[in-house]
């Protein structure tokens, strides 16, 4: 296997729409799409449509865990899924066709046991042993130590697996060390730094600071339609987004770290691995629910970003 992605916290996402959505009155929806959900998860689906081999790790517990795997099983998607007692969680999102605002519900998910924990790490050390990159992404469930990230990323830097992390919050605060790559939206990185990072300078200085202390090698910090900053401890960039009509924007972070890792597992220079990062986010914010961007339709906008003059690239407005 080339990639293997972890969800701590997999869900059912449920997309659907409805006319209009106010408080207290009933919202007729139309009917469900149901997709396998869960950043790691995600990130495999559109691993899998980029045709790179990948296999999704992932605790799954109750009925609704069963469903879960049964979804990522029509996906085509190779999975090594550890039972837990916990139901596995759902989450919801409608979007008003009065308005086109969607609206994200998200539970927290089951609470894992130490054993249960244990044995997620060990799934990953198992599978590890014959992939070239673990991509971690999503936030951690009741019961998991906030420094579970710190743990895999201690193990797989013994192992000589490069690992990619996309969380937030208090999980991400708490790596301190042996990270790859580091793919925190600008709103995740001010948070872990503290304060607002309204300019270049201030979100290049503040990705810098966690490649000087160790935390990661690169940072990669997606900044929605005003692009993206890849951060190393030489050398910062900022390439171009691609605007198109939104239709969810659900799983759009999660396909750019997809396209980010395949790019760097194929051998791609850390601009190339971003573009066809962007390009992979773009095709899935025009597709419904979680569902991965087609792969002719991230091809098609790869080209487009490494045909532009600059290759994407744009100029920076502070001295590096």
């Amino acid at each position: 296997m080339s990639i293997v992605t972890l969800t701590m916290n997999p869900a059912i996402d449920i997309a659907t729409t409805a006319g209009h959505v106010a408080p207290t009155d009933k919202t007729r929806c139309t009917t469900p799409r149901f997709d396998p959900g869960g950043g790691g998860i995600n990130v495999a689906r559109t691993i899998a449509a980029l045709e790179e081999p990948v296999t999704a790790i992932f605790p799954a517990g109750g009925p609704p865990g069963r469903l879960l795997e049964q979804l990522v099983r029509d996906a085509a998607i190779p999975m090594r899924p550890i039972p837990v007692s916990g139901h596995t969680r759902e989450s919801f999102a409608v979007t008003a066709a009065d308005t086109g605002s969607q609206y994200r519900f998200v539970l927290p998910g089951p609470r894992l046991t130490a054993p249960e924990v244990h044995r997620c790490l060990a799934e990953v050390e198992r599978a590890a042993q014959e992939c070239r990159y673990v991509v971690a992404s999503g936030s951690l469930p009741p019961g998991v130590p906030v420094t579970f990230y710190q743990s895999l990323a201690d193990l797989l830097k013994d192992l000589g697996v490069p690992l990619v992390l996309d969380t937030s919050g208090a999980a991400l605060r708490a790596v301190r060390r042996g990270v790859h790559l580091i793919k925190p939206s600008v709103r995740e990185l001010a948070d872990y730094a503290g304060h607002p990072l309204p300019d270049d300078e201030s979100r290049i200085a503040a990705a810098r600071e966690l490649v000087e202390q160790g935390v990661s090698e690169i940072v990669v910090v997606s900044m929605g339609p005003d692009g993206t900053l890849a951060v190393t401890r030489d050398d910062a960039h900022w390439i171009a987004s691609i605007e198109v009509p939104v239709r969810s924007g659900i799983g759009a972070g999660d396909a750019q770290v997809s396209g980010i890792v395949v790019g760097l597992a194929r051998g791609y220079p850390l601009d190339a691995a971003v573009r066809l990062g962007i390009a992979a986010a773009t095709a899935a914010l025009v597709t419904p629910g979680t569902g991965p961007g087609r792969p002719d339709r991230i091809a098609e906008l790869f080209h487009q970003l490494t045909a532009r003059p600059d290759g994407g690239r744009g100029q920076l407005a502070v001295p590096l």
